[in-house]
């Protein structure tokens, strides 16, 4: 499988709108943005595959499968999958070590009352592919739009934990030094 090392592995949800959102409804739209303070995205090897995370990457204690060790992971609240500009919320998906999936994302999923849709992650160019790599990655989606995009994102803001105020004096700090920079710019037209 090729890489795609260009490909911004943590992004903002206005930039996954404006990469990949140009066929959702504006509601969809305006709700997806107010995850945009607490969360951001990641994304491993497939742009349209999205992971919901904190953005302070906060760690929690959680239990090893064979409970001798205790490890620190990250929450993932959900995943969402653009499949032709159709937004999607998948049942389940990659756990690692270093992340683990919330419970709200279960609660999400199974509440939703849109049918069920199985896609195989393994796209064209991947069949190509040495056969050892060439698993079937296939994942159960449910489709999301204006009539259940309300409950999904007011479930994850109600687990996802406010931003410290640290962090909101960094980015009030950065967002001053932009504004700064940006009126101190002028441009010099030489005719």
């Amino acid at each position: 499988m090729r890489k795609n090392y260009r490909m911004k592995k943590t992004i903002s949800v206005k930039m996954f709108i404006s990469e990949l959102g140009e066929k959702f409804s504006e509601h969809v739209k305006d709700r997806l943005m107010d995850l945009d303070i607490r969360c951001v995205l990641g994304r491993k090897d497939k742009n349209y595959i999205v992971d919901v995370k904190h953005v302070e990457h906060i760690k929690y204690a959680c239990n090893e499968s064979d409970n001798s060790k205790v490890t620190e992971k990250e929450y993932v609240y959900g995943e969402f999958i653009t499949i032709q500009g159709v937004l999607y919320f998948s049942k389940e998906f990659i756990k690692t070590p270093y992340v683990m999936q919330s419970d709200v994302a279960n609660k999400i999923y199974d509440s939703l009352t849109s049918e069920e849709f199985v896609f195989n992650k393994n796209n064209e160019e991947d069949e190509n592919e040495n056969e050892d790599e060439n698993k079937s990655e296939e994942v159960i989606l449910k489709k999301v739009d204006d009539t259940n995009i309300d409950f999904i994102i007011d479930s994850i803001l109600e687990v996802c934990p406010n931003v410290s105020q640290k962090y909101l004096d960094i980015v009030k700090e950065m967002t001053s030094h932009a504004e700064i920079k940006k009126n101190n710019t002028f441009h010099v037209s030489t005719y």
